[in-house]
């Protein structure tokens, strides 16, 4: 049903009639000063936004218990993030040798510098090889085992017998391209179970009712019970239409923010839409000062080279050719967790040692290794290093240097995936419609640290857990509560400004300045003064905003303005891990500092959550889960953290 519509005064008047499908229903054009929107709504039982492999599987489990699922995507689908994970996926399935899904938990917790949530941790590891299984009957291209069984390779902080019995072999692959492979089988089967994708539409906010917030302004929220989230408004890049998604759950698998820094293995898409959407609602963001560093991005290029390629027997020297690992974890030497073997790279360029001109890198070696296998397991880097390195693996390094690949932090949830916040005493209150999976997400599985192959089994469990906690809560095609009328006023009236934006700074020079901020301010080691100048400059950088220009007025596949947007949306998150990084007086995991060297527990055991408020970061804390689920496994205390 179109109608035209209408002076802004009487915006959202007319409603359509209320239908639970696929059908778009057009409702009114929205004027805003000189210009007009035009909205168009959508009902789902569910709607996912990101069609990563969390959203991916999140659309898929919605589907198979009945719902009516919409899935919401800036990209094609095959073109999300996750095709360019390459290592594997870990799952204790015990083809290599013995293993115990208790075994990968604690070696989870351990890697997590216990800032984990272990009720989350056991959720997950207990689930991995259940995941894994699924995913090959899907149909994922596993490697084999000549017997016929999932290969697996050695990993970075995995071990066998709660780290008494030597290096485990627990990460599942397909070759050096797992995610690639997973992501396609992933995207096969939600065309199989008929989720309804809208694709190239960037979501813009979240739609939270009025009835449960006091006060929702543009960055300014306050909270009062438990918010309750009815959907999202979206931007349809390729006609410039506005379409508002009516949903009894939202599930945001949007991704990282690895584009605030200049460095990053992220692709450039990684803005942390998803995160900044929940932030502008006036809801927290927790733990985004451990931002991993990964060993290995090419030197130069920041493409990644997958860790898989220490664990097929790769070696990292200095200049001096020193396997230099062996002195700083004796025992796992180049497969010590990602934070461990980045600072020891870091500190040995420090101190001179290393290659190059200007030695600033480190070289990694797998000229070694036989070219059958380099053939075979490691095809997709082989490839990746004579194009952006210029290097042929099989006689020469790879130039290597740690670059930003993984935000540990996100959305915070419980291990259902649903959005949680502090309400009153409670510290672990859900927003009911809410959810969050993946790199979006802090579970938290990964504390202060991500082991390597466990970001793709964290997508597909609680992708997978969260449309199970919609079955559990909510049935197929139940009536919604009718939107509010303004439901997305405030979301047009900003971005009609970001549009008509004509300020002397363009989007560029503004995401260079946060990028180089990030990179020098909050990299690898930390300080009290490089943090502190940190705050200063990322919020002049957010000040300098108000001066940008967007160039393009048009809606139609505008660039100019998409990226204004994502640059907002970096910025929130790069302000909130700067002010997080700053508060924590203590080095645990991925945060690093050279002034507080030793991990805290006394004082620092907790989640930081940073909220944005009238364009500030304001800080508070929730305890750690230090609780299991039930008693097949207990809790596992505190203890020094070496390898």
């Amino acid at each position: 049903m179109w109608r035209r519509f209408l002076p802004r005064s009487s915006f959202f008047s007319k409603k359509a009639s209320s239908s639970i499908g696929a059908t778009p229903r057009f409702l009114s054009t929205n004027s805003v000063g000189s210009s007009s929107y035009t909205i168009v709504d959508h009902t789902y039982d569910a709607v996912v936004v990101g069609a990563g492999g969390a959203g991916l599987r999140a659309a898929i489990g919605l589907s198979e218990h009945g719902f009516n699922t919409a899935c919401i995507t800036k990209l094609f689908p095959t073109r999300s993030h996750t095709v360019a994970a390459q290592g594997g996926i870990n799952a204790a399935l015990g083809n290599m040798s013995e293993d115990d899904w208790r075994w990968h938990m604690y070696d989870t917790v351990k890697g997590s510098d216990w800032l984990g949530d272990q009720d989350a941790i056991q959720y997950m590891c207990r689930e991995a090889p259940k995941a894994v299984i699924e995913l090959e009957n899907y149909g994922l291209p596993f490697s084999r085992t000549e017997d016929g069984k999932i290969y697996q390779r050695a990993f970075g902080g995995q071990s066998l017998n709660f780290g008494k019995g030597g290096q485990a072999y627990r990460c599942a692959c397909a070759a050096d391209r797992t995610g690639h492979a997973l992501l396609h089988t992933l995207y096969g089967q939600a065309m199989k179970h008929n989720t309804q994708f809208f694709v190239e539409y960037f979501a813009l906010d979240l739609i939270m009712g009025k009835d449960d917030m006091q006060l929702i302004l543009r960055h300014v929220a306050v909270i009062n019970g438990a918010g309750t989230c009815h959907g999202v408004i979206a931007l349809n890049m390729e006609d410039g239409t506005l379409h508002r998604f009516r949903a009894a759950n939202t599930i945001l698998a949007t991704g990282g923010y690895g584009r605030t820094y200049f460095s990053a293995t992220s692709a450039h898409t990684c803005t942390g839409d998803g995160n900044a959407m929940v932030a502008r609602a006036g809801l927290p963001l927790e733990d985004l000062e451990f931002v991993q560093f990964h060993p290995t991005g090419i030197y130069g290029a920041g493409c990644l080279i997958t860790e898989g390629s220490r664990g097929e027997g790769g070696i990292l020297r200095n200049s001096e050719g020193e396997r230099f690992m062996e002195r700083y974890a004796p025992t796992a030497k180049d497969l010590a967790s990602r934070d461990v073997v980045s600072r020891s790279m870091t500190m040995e360029i420090r101190e001179g040692r290393g290659v190059g001109p200007l030695k600033d890198h480190i070289y990694l070696h797998l000229n070694h290794l036989p070219p059958d296998v380099l053939k075979e397991r490691l095809p997709g880097i082989s490839e990746t290093a004579a194009i952006f390195a210029g290097v042929d693996v099989t006689k020469e390094p790879i130039p290597v240097l740690p670059t930003v690949h993984y935000n540990m932090g996100g959305i915070p949830t419980n291990y259902h995936g649903e959005v949680i916040h502090i309400k009153g005493d409670d510290p672990d209150a859900v927003i009911p419609g809410l959810m969050a999976a993946g790199e979006a997400a802090c579970a938290s599985v990964h504390g202060a640290n991500r082991l390597g192959a466990n970001s793709l089994l964290d997508i597909v469990v609680f992708g997978r857990a969260c449309a199970n906690r919609v079955a559990e809560i909510c049935k197929a095609g139940q009536k919604q509560k009718p939107l509010e009328n303004d439901a997305g006023e405030r979301t047009i009236a900003w971005l009609d400004k970001l549009r008509n934006a004509s300020g002397s700074l363009p989007t560029s020079k503004i995401r260079l300045n946060m990028q180089r901020v990030m990179q020098n301010n909050a990299a690898v080691f930390r300080t009290q003064e490089t943090l502190e100048e940190g705050c200063q400059l990322i919020d002049k950088t957010w000040e300098s905003f108000h001066d940008v220009k967007v160039s393009d007025r048009s809606l139609i596949w505008n660039s100019d303005l998409i990226e204004t947007i994502e640059l907002e949306n970096l910025l929130i998150n790069a302000s909130i891990t700067m002010h997080s990084a700053e508060a924590r007086k203590e080095s645990r995991g991925a945060h690093a500092r050279e002034d507080f060297t030793k991990r805290d527990d006394e004082n620092w055991m907790k989640h930081t959550l940073g909220y944005w408020e009238n364009e500030k970061v304001r800080l508070a804390y929730r305890p750690v889960h230090m609780n299991t689920l039930d008693d097949q496994v207990e809790s596992f205390p505190p203890k020094a953290r070496v390898y």
